[in-house]
């Protein structure tokens, strides 16, 4: 063969692969974030990935794969967190079932370049470069309990229904209740109880509850799950009225708990934000668009900016509490 029509073949083959080439990097420049949720089939993080999705539509250059196990476990979270080292996305947002023994499994995928932030539900420090945590932790401890108190005026015996034992999130919420509980003289906090996030099992310690503590005034949820279970076990139980159900829960799921009187409030922040602004964290750190380091501030898009702390924590903003007044306003949105 020629040299001309040696050439003349290299030029063509570079011509007819160029199409591939400029596929494979406009691929390349597609970011893949991670929502890991807690588990899978909760309200609260389904609308969480529905935020993160309007993340990806504004920024346009974004996958959000939504996952997590199919119960609230550590082990499940390794599991999938595993699969998406391997997958090498480039950044995983984790809201963490153990605070701790997720820490190894993110330090390898951090090792490997992938991005890695917390947000609801936090890892330590040494396991993810950024925590959101969606309000202040005194704030939420402060506001579940004066929940209660507010239709306690004569005060009363109260009980906390949580998720896990290992929940970084709801552990860190009632810490910092137990902290003002002298502030409203009167309530008695008589236990604290466990439903796993499940809501056949948070039903059922509801019910204990009940059962064991017959003058019990109220309890806390401080989960999504366990205080729709909460609410629905006090009205199997014939005490609307008696037992007030309130804490951290989504309006939709909500609405008819507040109407029946089984609750009388209860407050959250908007999941839907709360997934956006993680997402975008996780987009500015991945893009080294930011840098996760204490006093940096990174753009959360529509819901502006946050400033780390030393521990490389923000909050995104402050808990709304919904009632009768405005629940309807709110239970079509989330």
């Amino acid at each position: 063969m020629s040299i001309a029509r040696k050439l003349l073949t290299t030029a063509t083959a570079l011509a007819l692969m160029a199409p591939a080439f400029a596929t494979g990097a406009a691929q390349a420049e597609t970011v893949r974030i991670a929502l890991v949720a807690k588990a899978l089939g909760i309200g609260f993080f389904e609308a969480a990935n529905k935020g993160a999705q309007e993340a990806a539509a504004e920024l346009g250059d974004v996958e959000i794969i939504y996952t997590g196990p199919t119960d609230t476990t550590a082990e499940g979270q390794i599991e999938v967190i595993n699969s998406l080292i391997a997958q090498r996305v480039d950044a995983i947002a984790v809201s963490a079932n153990d605070t701790d023994a997720l820490v190894p499994t993110l330090k390898r995928a951090m090792d490997r370049g992938i991005t890695v932030i917390s947000w609801d539900s936090g890892v330590a420090p040494e396991g993810r470069q950024v925590h959101l945590n969606p309000s202040s932790a005194p704030l939420i401890g402060n506001t579940i309990i004066k929940l209660a108190a507010d239709h306690l005026p004569e005060g009363g015996q109260v009980a906390v229904l949580s998720a896990t034992t290992t929940s970084t999130n709801q552990n860190l919420w009632i810490e910092e209740m137990n902290k003002v509980m002298g502030n409203y003289p009167g309530i008695d906090v008589v236990a604290t109880v466990y439903g796993d996030d499940l809501a056949d099992k948070s039903y059922r310690e509801a019910q204990g509850l009940m059962q064991s503590h017959p003058d019990l005034r109220a309890i806390i949820a401080p989960t999504s799950v366990g205080i729709v279970a909460a609410a629905q076990a006090v009205t199997d139980a014939g005490k609307v009225g008696e037992v007030n159900v309130t804490g951290l829960g989504l309006p939709s799921e909500m609405a008819g708990h507040v109407k029946s009187g089984a609750s009388q409030s209860f407050a959250i922040w908007n999941p839907i934000d709360l997934g956006y602004s993680a997402a975008m964290i996780a987009h500015q750190l991945a893009t080294d668009a930011a840098t996760a380091e204490p006093g940096a501030t990174i753009s959360i898009g529509r819901m502006g900016e946050i400033t780390l702390d030393e521990n490389g924590e923000a909050a995104m903003a402050d808990p709304f509490t919904y009632d009768a007044s405005n629940i309807d306003e709110f239970s079509s949105v989330f």
